[in-house]
């Protein structure tokens, strides 16, 4: 009957150091903090001051300006000219081209044919990237619509396929203009 005791008085005991010990765990300093908001490690913050951050990061943050050099007339939104207007890289455009004109590239612009059949045009022996294929499009070769071009170098560009009577339609981002 002693050992009874003794067993049932041990099993008490550790058992509520282990209730205590729980308790007291929550409290020590130095433990770490797990989601709890407003700590270091899960700082509270306000909407504004989110897009206040993302403002800045948008401005200031690696956004570059890619010179353009064909300007829309904003009653017909129709392409003017040789004009230089600076424009946000990431901007796209749609440009239409009729038959005649050549849409001549800046350097790092990208252009997706949408309506119409184009050729490539090139000053040089070496072509335009198409993205979308992974291959590289000589002078005259034909361009398939809405493959992404991509132009490294400035003075390529795309045109009217022979006998083409309509115009072709193309999203553009960073800088053109229209000869």
């Amino acid at each position: 009957m002693k050992s009874t005791w003794k067993v049932a008085a041990a099993v008490v005991l550790i058992g509520g150091g282990i209730w205590v010990g729980s308790l007291l765990n929550e409290n020590v300093e130095g433990a770490p903090v797990t989601n709890q908001p407003g700590t270091a490690d899960d700082p509270v913050v306000t909407k504004s001051y989110v897009d206040q951050q993302i403002q800045q990061a948008l401005k200031g943050g690696g956004s570059s300006s890619v010179p353009s050099t064909g300007a829309t007339d904003s009653s017909s939104n129709t392409p003017t000219g040789n004009n230089t207007a600076a424009e946000s890289s990431a901007e796209v455009k749609i440009v239409e081209v009729k038959p005649g004109q050549k849409l001549i590239a800046a350097a790092g612009s990208e252009f997706v044919v949408r309506a119409g059949k184009a050729v490539i045009y090139s000053e040089d022996q070496n072509g335009v990237a198409d993205l979308t294929d992974g291959k590289d499009i000589t002078n005259g070769g034909t361009v398939t619509n809405n493959h992404l071009l991509s132009f490294p170098r400035a003075g390529r560009g795309i045109q009217h396929q022979e006998e083409q009577t309509h115009p072709l339609t193309v999203m553009v981002r960073g800088g053109y203009s229209i000869k």
